[in-house]
């Protein structure tokens, strides 16, 4: 079993570009900069391939995060919708207003 159960794999991949990547991602930058700022390198020149390196495996844990974050909301919705179903009368139905219902009337006072 790996990150994210059989079940969840059927769930659509999420987008490659996501939130958590780029995040990630450039935290892995930064800290691969830090590393040649603390020492005494020039950080944008030293160590690109570090720098790229530490920016990838950002981006996969990222990813991968994404993924494992799809799974449980996933899981939640389906538990929750399930409950929903087996206990109708806790949900009734309610009856729909329009919005000319719910707005008090206005009256400018001058």
């Amino acid at each position: 079993m790996g990150l994210i159960p059989e079940e969840g794999k059927s769930l659509p991949p999420p987008g490659i570009v996501n939130r958590n990547s780029v995040w990630l991602s450039g935290v892995g930058w930064l800290s691969a900069m830090l590393h040649n700022a603390m020492c005494h390198r020039p950080p944008l020149k030293s160590g690109v391939h570090r720098q790229v390196l530490l920016a990838t495996i950002g981006w996969f844990i990222g990813y991968h995060l994404t993924k494992r974050v799809n799974y449980n909301c996933a899981k939640l919705d389906r538990d929750m919708n399930e409950y929903i179903r087996l206990h109708p009368e806790r949900f009734p139905v309610k009856e729909k207003k329009t919005y000319a219902e719910i707005v008090e009337p206005f009256y400018p006072v001058r």
